[in-house]
């Protein structure tokens, strides 16, 4: 568990939704760049691509998005782990085609005071659930699969497998009718005493900001290619 979870409860609050925030041009931006950057991961099994966002590809958005994020959040460092040269990465854009399964990204490094986390939509095809639940170990993705259990042969910035939520709260049955209607990726039984707080539908020029403790997954609601843009923050 992390070392510092008083501080980092103080630093928590509701999921916060910034309409409006960024415009045609600035997200056509922000899709030149992602074309631009060079792929980290193309999981043609799942359909998904990953690529970091690296330092001077485009120094004039870093500064635009930094400054754009602080004014909502206040001070904030990078918490995006590490290129090859050591430097800070400073988000990561993700293409999917499905539904990214229940997870928390609370980081690598229980030292430190985790914050805020963001996401821009690049596209308007998605939606995110966020819970009330909250945990306070490493990024997790959280399963009852046996086989994903399994795995512990973890590359560098790769979430742990666990089940571990479902023995922090009380194994309360999950709506069936919010299963249906947003989760029906999930096994209903992975989302025991889970609570959603809210349904985060994408929306072009918005930015959501949500801590790091909190619980998270896609929405079941996916219909095509989903783009979108994430950073993790720290103190």
């Amino acid at each position: 568990m992390h070392k510092n979870i008083e501080e980092i409860k103080k630093l928590e609050g509701s999921p916060k939704i910034i309409k409006n925030l960024f415009n045609k041009n600035e997200l056509e931006r922000f899709l030149k760049l992602y074309q631009d950057l060079p792929t980290t991961v193309h999981n043609k099994k799942q359909n998904v691509i990953k690529k970091r966002w690296l330092k001077n590809y485009s120094s004039e958005l870093e500064s635009l998005f930094y400054n754009k994020v602080k004014n909502e959040i206040g001070e904030f460092k990078m918490d995006n782990l590490k290129d090859e040269n050591n430097d800070d990465i400073l988000g990561l854009f993700q293409e999917s085609y499905n539904p990214i399964g229940l997870h928390v990204d609370a980081g690598f490094n229980l030292d430190e005071i985790i914050f805020k986390q963001t996401l821009i939509p690049l596209t308007s095809k998605g939606s995110t659930v966020i819970f009330k639940n909250k945990f306070y170990g490493n990024s997790t993705n959280f399963t009852i699969d046996e086989n994903e259990l399994k795995i512990t042969d973890l590359k560098y910035g790769q979430n742990i497998r666990s089940s571990e939520h479902l023995n922090l709260y009380k194994k309360k049955p999950f709506n069936k009718e919010n299963h249906q209607k947003y989760l029906k990726h999930e096994k209903i039984e992975n989302l025991e005493g889970l609570e959603i707080d809210i349904v985060y539908e994408w929306e072009m020029g918005s930015m959501l900001i949500f801590d790091r403790t909190r619980l998270h997954c896609s929405s079941s609601l996916i219909d095509g290619k989903k783009i979108g843009l994430t950073t993790f923050t720290k103190k």
